[in-house]
């Protein structure tokens, strides 16, 4: 029988160190997750070195990114004996067109006591390919830094003030949405629409010239927040994202979400808090006009967060552990 100290709830590895600036949805993951453990009393390593009561493990693509990975489990279960194994999965062959990333995953599970997916579209996705749903699970949604990505200071367009629509990607590639973008940039352009705007926030296609958007150099945290509050809408075109960051920073700053049918796990989101984009650009526009209060007043009567998020993990390992 484990007993856990009175000043040190457990120890916890997690495999992925938290870094200082924008890296990602993973690192943002991590630095939340690791700061909201220690606050509630948890004592957080990122290696396996010494004794630990229970593992995290994500990863970063099929590269060495992480500081240990399922072999290195395995390897700690030898000398140390087993401890329970969250495993965090947020990723898939098909949003990067590979053929690898599901096996590498479903390898990766072996180890773990409980699967935790980012998204329930990720979760069927990989239900379909390899994994047992009758395995442990959970779907824990991503959230941003709360310090950062809040609504305060947002407000509803005023008098003669453009409806202003924003996507932010730190990628130029052009599955990122970069076809509907630049439909939106042309409709208003063309005033095949009245009174919208359109902010790009970051990089896009070398290729790609904007006729009427406003642009604005890559930005995180509390500067990109600041940009997001100056707009109404979030739009996110990126097909099959699993469970992608950047319209959880979007809905955190007040913004109703515009979102493509095949955005993989946003849609979830969407359809709490948004406008699906139908055949017709210049209606799904409109409609996300004249639906925009009622769906900011949904989003902040219960929008997703990072503290979310963390009790997510917290209640989960304090379960495992419960149990072990």
């Amino acid at each position: 029988m484990k007993i856990f100290g009175s000043q040190t709830v457990a120890r916890v590895a997690i495999n992925l160190v938290p870094r200082h600036g924008s890296w990602g949805g993973a690192n943002q993951w991590t630095s939340q997750v690791t700061r909201f453990l220690r606050a509630a009393g948890y004592r957080v390593r990122h290696d396996l070195k010494k004794p630990v009561d229970a593992i995290i493990m994500t990863h970063t693509g099929l590269s060495k990114g992480v500081s240990f990975d399922a072999g290195d489990v395995e390897e700690y279960f030898h000398r140390q004996g087993r401890v329970p194994v969250i495993h965090r999965i947020n990723d898939n062959d098909i949003r990067k067109g590979t053929s690898e990333m599901d096996e590498f995953l479903a390898v990766s599970d072996e180890v773990a006591s409980h699967t935790v997916f980012v998204s329930e579209w990720l979760r069927d996705h990989h239900v379909a390919k390899w994994f047992d749903p009758k395995k442990p699970h959970s779907v824990i949604e991503p959230g941003a830094d709360p310090a950062a990505f809040h609504p305060l200071g947002n407000h509803p367009p005023g008098a003669g003030e453009p409806f202003r629509i924003v996507t932010h990607h730190w990628s130029d590639n052009w599955s990122k949405g970069f076809d509907i973008y630049q439909e939106i940039d042309e409709a208003i352009e063309s005033k095949a629409v009245e009174g919208f705007e359109l902010w790009i926030i970051g990089r896009w296609p070398k290729d790609l010239i904007w006729k009427a958007a406003h642009t604005h150099a890559p930005a995180s945290g509390r500067k990109l927040a600041a940009l997001l509050r100056q707009c109404h809408l979030y739009v996110s075109a990126s097909r099959y994202e699993p469970g992608a960051m950047h319209p959880v920073e979007g809905l955190q700053c007040g913004l109703p979400l515009l979102y493509h049918p095949d955005s993989g796990g946003t849609v979830t989101m969407g359809r709490r808090y948004g406008v699906e984009l139908g055949d017709s650009l210049v209606e799904s526009l409109n409609e996300a006009r004249t639906h925009y209060s009622a769906l900011r007043e949904s989003l902040l009567a219960n929008p997703p967060s990072g503290d979310l998020m963390g009790i997510g993990y917290r209640r989960l390992l304090q379960s495992l552990l419960a149990q072990s």
